[in-house]
């Protein structure tokens, strides 16, 4: 596999995959940026056109790690080199990304993915082959995905210690907006709060603003390309906490109380800690409608541990 990116997550799915057992190599703009890579044991460098020559001799899978305002560049490349390898990215939005593989021609070798995984640090040096593991990896089941690359995809994300929830594009965005891209315009809210009540507030600043605001610390290239990556669905889920808290806000002025926000964010919270899976052990890809049948299933908080082999016929 070869692995275009070597950021935080491109990093981690390099060193992952390496010592999962797999024969991987990667590609970095930026020679500063990986500086020691090779050193340490790792396939590395910094010319786009060999990595994807060598992809295309060895009909390796193609990871696309860079941000999304860089994507476009690295398919026009990826179109003129290796138009014919299987593609997945890990880039946090899909619909805009499957736009684009689309409209570089690529979409027939094309499932998108995306590990919920990372921190507040960035680069090859945060990189960490332990990232992905028990974490949720998404892997693309929109109409006409592969099912020989979506095996492959998956089995990546499986190597990589993951769990495997097939997801459809426009939905993953619609729900990463909720649960990854507000949090971080929360997150940047309550860091500026704080910051605005001067020495005092901030020496007085405990565990709940550290943990509110752990993600503000991250690169603000990095948020930016992310949120606004998936600009319609994320506006829509902050009009909604606008609203909720517009509410809150009427109410602790009209009656002194809090109770409606408090009491119906402890019920969301415990129904997150109460959440369960479940494994997805009877579709195989390849079958007839297990597009469907994975998405459905994935709704519904199924997870692939193991893939299974498509039926004979």
């Amino acid at each position: 596999m070869c692995v275009l990116g070597l950021g935080l997550i491109g990093g981690s799915v390099l060193q992952a995959a390496v010592r999962a057992g797999r024969d991987a190599w990667g590609y970095n703009r930026s020679a500063d940026a990986i500086a020691g890579s090779t050193e340490t044991g790792y396939d590395t460098g910094t010319d786009l056109v060999a990595a994807l020559t060598r992809a295309a001799d060895r009909g390796a899978l193609i990871v696309i790690g860079v941000p999304m305002p860089a994507v476009d560049s690295i398919l026009d490349a990826i179109a003129q080199y290796a138009p014919n390898n299987p593609i997945t990215d890990v880039v946090s939005v899909k619909a805009e990304v499957a736009a684009a593989v689309a409209r570089h021609g690529l979409s027939a070798r094309y499932v998108g993915g995306h590990p919920m995984a990372g921190t507040n640090e960035s680069g090859w040096r945060a990189a960490d082959p332990d990232l992905f593991r028990d974490a949720v990896w998404v892997v693309g089941v929109d109409d006409g995905a592969d099912p020989d690359v979506w095996r492959q995809v998956a089995s990546l994300a499986l190597d990589c210690g993951s769990v495997v929830v097939p997801v459809e594009s426009g939905e993953h965005d619609r729900a990463v907006a909720r649960i990854s891209h507000l949090p971080h315009l929360l997150a940047e809210t309550l860091a500026q709060a704080g910051a605005s009540g001067g020495p005092l507030a901030l020496g007085l600043a405990a565990g709940s603003f550290r943990d509110g605001t752990r993600v503000a610390a991250s690169s603000p290239t990095l948020v930016r390309a992310m949120c606004e990556g998936n600009a319609d669905a994320l506006t829509d889920v902050l009009d909604e906490a606008l609203e909720v808290l517009t509410r809150a806000r009427e109410e602790l002025a009209a009656a002194r109380s809090t109770d409606t926000l408090v009491t119906a964010g402890h019920a969301a919270r415990t129904a997150y800690e109460n959440h369960e899976r479940f494994d997805i052990t009877d579709i195989a890809p390849g079958d007839d409608g297990w597009l469907e049948a994975l998405r459905s299933a994935g709704r519904a908080g199924g997870v692939v541990r193991q893939i299974r082999s498509a039926s004979p016929g």
